[in-house]
């Protein structure tokens, strides 16, 4: 019941708060709207208001506004009767067109820095103290002096209290030598540091090169394992969600870098993974698959999202909690471009592709672990949609606006004929996506295998 609740709810403000973009843009532009729907399909419920009719459809995957005068969407009803030229849509100026269509993935931009922020401000984001745990033998930090238990108190003279500041001045450093407040055993002292610059991974298994002081926090960022895809090398060695991976071929495995580091390594090797499941301990097996032009080994996980045990949550006032949220969504936003781009030159693997079946299971486990963490999921899928709907697809408002650009460019609007073509054709193709993406929910949660055997 949770997750069905969670799923409508997210599901539910992100289409209501994307067509409203939609609407109030074309109100204030003096469009006349006919219809605003939530879902598609047969009607189940409608209101008429003065000018416009408010309806629940049946398919609620989405959702649409019919303008007057924009009668080409084979999902809106078709073609209506005269229509008042002054408030018909196709006869505004293209920037107007432009604004319209551009409102409802803007909304979700929105809606993902409001949601961010207040989460940011109403509960705050998990830190961990900035105390130092582990110290790599003859890194820069062990050749200044650093120890575990260390309190790292400055850096340059700026005072910190957590870890991700210390990781932040240290990254913005580029390498320059570091002056180091900590407090110890013996007393507070100063010492120099010169991060080194080291190959890491970020969450696709690209390298992304960082600067390392050689010392880890003293709450690990543990390996812990989000989502196990159906099918993947991990599922197949009997890899589990929240597994934590505490070694790969024996050697400790301190942080989810290092085990992404290690198994991009290892493509075509069998790899024994020791495993902390509960109170249990265990070692199980897997062949990264190479994937990608370079052929870098993975092995069809993710990282479990919540904060390991240790971390506090610190709250920001309203201004920086803006601030962190904007900065937040665009982190979103270019991760999620980033992940399209990869899906689309095959160097991700089709079976990434989640439907609403995977979002609904992600929005109970997000619900379940709090409303702080189904806020969040709720801004990271607005700008999922978001993003979604810029894609130069027709039936897409990316598609729409490709075509506002066209006509710009031509100086005179593509034919009806042409645009209405085009619209069946995206109909199809998104179709086709949807399906695949259900079939990809099923096959995770081993449907086809339970019901063929």
């Amino acid at each position: 019941m949770t997750t069905i609740v969670a799923f409508v709810a997210v599901l539910g403000i992100l289409i209501l708060i994307h067509e409203w973009g939609h609407f109030i843009v074309a109100r204030l532009s003096g469009v006349g709207v006919e219809r605003f729907s939530i879902g598609f399909g047969p009607v189940l419920w409608r209101f008429k208001g003065k000018e416009t009719e408010y309806c629940l459809s049946a398919i609620p995957m989405g959702g649409y506004v019919k303008m007057m005068g924009d009668d080409e969407s084979p999902i809106e009803g078709g073609r209506t009767g005269t229509v008042d030229p002054a408030r018909s849509f196709n006869l505004k100026p293209i920037w107007i067109r432009f604004l319209i269509v551009f409102a409802g993935p803007g909304m979700n931009f929105v809606l993902a820095v409001i949601l961010a922020s207040l989460a940011f401000m109403v509960w705050g984001r998990p830190v961990v103290p900035s105390v130092v745990g582990r110290v790599t033998e003859g890194s820069a930090a062990a050749q200044a002096g650093l120890k575990p238990g260390d309190r790292i108190v400055a850096v340059d003279g700026r005072p910190v209290k957590y870890w991700d500041e210390v990781q932040g001045l240290v990254q913005d450093g580029r390498g320059r030598k570091l002056a180091l407040t900590v407090a110890g055993a013996d007393g507070e002292r100063t010492i120099e540091v010169t991060p080194v610059r080291v190959a890491g991974r970020d969450i696709f298994g690209d390298e992304q090169d960082y600067w390392d002081l050689g010392a880890r926090q003293a709450v690990s960022d543990t390996a812990k394992i989000g989502e196990v895809i159906a099918g993947g090398p991990a599922a197949a060695g009997g890899v589990k969600p929240g597994d934590i991976v505490t070694s790969i071929q024996g050697q400790p495995t301190a942080s989810w870098d290092d085990l992404a580091d290690a198994i991009s390594k290892r493509p075509g090797q069998p790899t024994e993974l020791g495993i902390k499941r509960g109170e249990t301990s265990l070692t199980v097996t897997v062949t990264p698959a190479p994937t990608g032009p370079e052929g870098k080994g993975r092995i069809g996980i993710s990282h479990a999202v919540a904060p390991g045990p240790g971390a506090i949550f610190v709250r920001s006032n309203p201004a920086v909690a803006l601030k962190e949220g904007a900065i937040k969504t665009w982190e979103w936003t270019y991760m999620t471009v980033k992940g399209m781009f990869k899906l689309v030159t095959a160097q991700l693997a089709p079976s990434n592709i989640g439907g609403p079946i995977q979002i609904a299971a992600a929005a109970g486990e997000q619900a379940r672990q709090g409303l702080a963490y189904l806020t969040l999921f709720t801004a990271l899928i607005s700008v999922n949609l978001a993003v979604l709907n810029l894609l130069p697809v027709p039936m897409l408002d990316g598609g729409h606006l490709l075509f506002f650009v066209c006509e710009s460019v031509l100086g005179r609007p593509i034919s009806v004929r042409k645009r209405e073509i085009a619209q069946q054709v995206g109909f199809v193709l998104l179709m086709v996506l949807m399906v695949y993406a259900v079939y990809n929910d099923l096959s995770r949660l081993d449907v086809f295998h339970r019901f063929f055997r």
